[in-house]
């Protein structure tokens, strides 16, 4: 029998998590349906949009206009302000004091004897996210009955890093080109714009770095800050702020000096002086995103001098003008013994010498958003200077674009491992909700957003978007509850849908992609510089740190990198109860084996396996993954529209046949290493080694 379900017809993606789809199915909810009236004080911009948001929801939901009241007189009210735009909110003792500057409190109350909801915060952004809080309520169909909400975000500062580069194209990018139209800027102001600034703050985002990491000098020319200055205009009722990528040598390319050395007085006038430039076209402007000395980007060891020298003199700069600077930790060069302990080499020695407003960004795991990594060792090694996390919400390791990888369980993974602070757990969430004596905290993502109608290149990658929004606001949030959310708002609330497209696509999604392209522990084991597709042949197990084979360390006696006491030592970056963790392969989890240890095929793994079967094994599963993800997807027709089900149905498609191409390319190189059988009942690759070596591509997109 088919399944009945009301689906929207003809859409294209656009409206997100925000579609605000009417309430025709499942159970009604009461107070959205019959709301009588919105009760609101003065406006400001932001409240403008307040009220805009929660007209135009209902009006979606319900078909109903609300009028707007200036008082309480029937139940059903709602009512949105601060106490200083709505006085009578004071009278109603809410816990305003414990929710901060961005937190919202949303209550059932009586009023004048009426049943009312009551959306208030200490400042008009605060409303705002309580607005959206509410609204995500209605369209999810929860309960309206007896609210008693109190929220604030665990982190200050909810960055989006946007890899954009002036002429349009994104590093890392898969879903098309910039959304920033440099070219008619200030002039055009794109209804895009203003769309962009919605669905961040609906989320809890609070800022955007608009331009790359690799930066361009001329983002600080006084023709591309005029430009910046009309997107921040944008975004100021939104409660976003706008930040800038700098390259530390602009001094010399854009001011004409002979050196960019940071203790140099020409040079810390000059970024004075730039920084005056900007704060008086932009007063709110949030401050620097500065990658220095890594990937060829200069930097202050070019002239002798450390990170925290070059990090506190912009900050100098900047402090005046209450911005501040987020200094990268991702430092690469191919002089390191191991790569993944150059930012702990480098940062450890620097701890507590760094500025009160300068922050460090530092990369979720120790190499480079690989789809399994350990967490950073820096989380739990320095302990004096504040830390925001940088995750990567485009996927440069997994699939692109065109592979359903939710990297909900990635971060929440990551975020909720043990740093070894402490005498109990401790972790990374832990260390970056705690303010060190300099107070600041943040998250950053480094964004998966382009002019594809849909943002993001398919639909399943708004997921992760909105994901980052969500864990960004509490990094302590459940992976799973989170895709609830996305996939009721994005599709339908119908649990007939959410439950299976959770639980059987989602939440398993990226372990799959883990499985088909480094099981293990395995990792960097992708086709040199695009990163796309498999390349596990590339390099020398003992001369590239770029390379695939030196990551494997694969040969005819085991596979695995030892970081061990053993081997390169990194593993001591870790406190002792985290590395006793990873360091004790007999109980470690298999997830990390063989990135810290080489081992022999032969070994015994907990589930009776080789390391060789086990292996295969993995790789298998990864391909089946996708083949159960796709068959999944097929059955749950009626409750998608037709457009957006048929492009997640051929990305499916897509990532079925890349799957089994990474499964037989690896199998393949990795059984030319062991020269052991394949297990029972394991297919062989379709061709031999050679073939997969031989394979070319090109205009691969996200590559500069």
């Amino acid at each position: 029998m088919a399944l009945a379900a009301n689906v929207a017809t003809a859409e294209n993606g656009h409206d997100l998590w925000l579609r605000n789809a009417p309430l025709d199915s499942g159970p009604r909810n009461a107070t959205a349906m019959f709301a009588t009236g919105l009760v609101i004080g003065s406006t400001s911009p932001t409240l403008d949009v307040a009220v805009h948001e929660v007209v135009h929801a209902i009006a979606n939901m319900t078909g109903k206009q609300i009028p707007y009241r200036n008082i309480v007189k029937m139940d059903g009210a709602i009512v949105i302000g601060t106490t200083r735009s709505l006085p009578m909110i004071a009278k109603l003792n809410l816990p305003l004091a414990s929710v901060g500057k961005d937190g919202y409190v949303i209550r059932s109350v009586r009023i004048n004897g009426y049943n009312t909801t009551v959306i208030a915060g200490n400042t008009d952004i605060g409303v705002l996210y309580g607005t959206y809080a509410w609204i995500r309520r209605v369209a999810m169909r929860s309960s309206l009955n007896s609210l008693k909400i109190v929220e604030a975000p665990s982190l200050q500062l909810r960055i989006l890093n946007h890899w954009d580069n002036i002429d349009g194209t994104i590093e890392r990018g898969y879903a098309g080109n910039s959304i920033w139209d440099w070219w008619t800027l200030p002039d055009v102001k794109r209804q895009k714009y203003v769309d962009y600034a919605r669905a961040n703050a609906s989320i809890g985002i609070n800022g955007t770095v608009l331009n790359n990491v690799n930066a361009d000098a001329a983002m600080l020319s006084t023709e591309y800050l005029n430009k910046v200055a009309a997107l921040a205009n944008t975004f100021r009722p939104y409660g976003i702020k706008v930040y800038l990528s700098v390259r530390f040598s602009s001094p010399m390319e854009l001011g004409g000096l002979s050196t960019a050395d940071p203790l140099d007085l020409a040079v810390a006038k000059w970024w004075q002086f730039k920084a005056a430039q900007i704060y008086r076209k932009i007063p709110d402007f949030g401050g620097f995103l500065v990658k220095a000395n890594s990937e060829g980007q200069p930097g202050p060891q070019d002239y002798h001098r450390t990170h925290a020298d070059g990090a506190n003199m912009l900050a100098a700069a900047l402090k005046p003008h209450g911005g501040i600077v987020m200094w990268r930790a991702f430092v690469y060069a191919r002089r390191s013994k191991d790569r993944v302990g150059q930012a702990y080499d480098e940062f450890l020695s620097l701890d507590g010498k760094f500025s009160s407003n300068v922050i460090l960004q530092v990369k979720n795991g120790p190499l480079d958003f690989q789809p399994r990594e350990p967490f950073h060792p820096l989380f739990g090694a320095m302990q004096n200077t504040p830390l925001m996390m940088e995750f990567q919400i485009t996927k440069e390791y997994l699939g692109f674009s065109t592979h359903v990888a939710y990297l909900g369980t990635l971060w929440q993974e990551v975020l909720r491992s043990d740093t070894g602070l402490g005498n109990k757990t401790y972790t990374v969430a832990d260390r970056l909700s705690r303010p060190t004596s300099k107070g600041i905290t943040g998250i950053a993502g480094v964004a998966n957003i382009g002019t594809a109608q849909d943002w993001t290149g398919g639909v399943f990658n708004q997921a992760n978007w909105y994901a980052f929004g969500r864990f960004s606001w509490c990094p302590n949030a459940n992976a799973r509850n989170i895709a609830r959310e996305w996939a009721a708002l994005t599709f339908n609330a119908d649990t007939r849908f959410v439950d299976p497209v959770v639980d059987r696509i989602m939440m398993p999604s990226r372990e799959f992609v883990v499985d088909y392209t480094g099981p293990l522990g395995l990792t960097h084991q992708m086709n040199t510089g695009h990163h796309y597709g498999p390349g596990p042949w590339i390099g020398d197990p003992a001369a590239s740190i770029a390379s695939s084979r030196y990551y494997s360390k694969a040969d005819s006696g085991g596979i695995g990198f030892d970081r061990t006491s053993n081997g390169s030592k990194t593993i001591e970056q870790y406190r002792p109860r985290a590395r006793h963790m990873y360091g004790d392969k007999s109980a470690l989890d298999s997830r990390y084996l063989l990135w810290f240890h080489h081992v022999p095929w032969s070994l015994k793994l907990a589930g009776g396996r080789t390391v060789w079967d086990e292996l295969v094994f993995r790789y298998d599963r990864g391909v089946s993954g996708v083949t159960r993800m796709k068959q999944v997807w097929s059955g749950l027709q009626p409750f998608v529209d037709a457009d957006r089900f048929h492009e997640v149905t051929s990305y499916f498609t897509v990532q079925k046949r890349e799957a089994q191409w990474w499964r037989d390319a690896s199998v393949a190189f990795f059984q030319s290493q062991s020269h052991l059988p394949l297990p029972a009942g394991h297919a062989p690759p379709t061709h031999d080694i050679e073939w997969y070596k031989s394979i070319k591509v090109s205009h691969v997109p996200g590559t500069e």
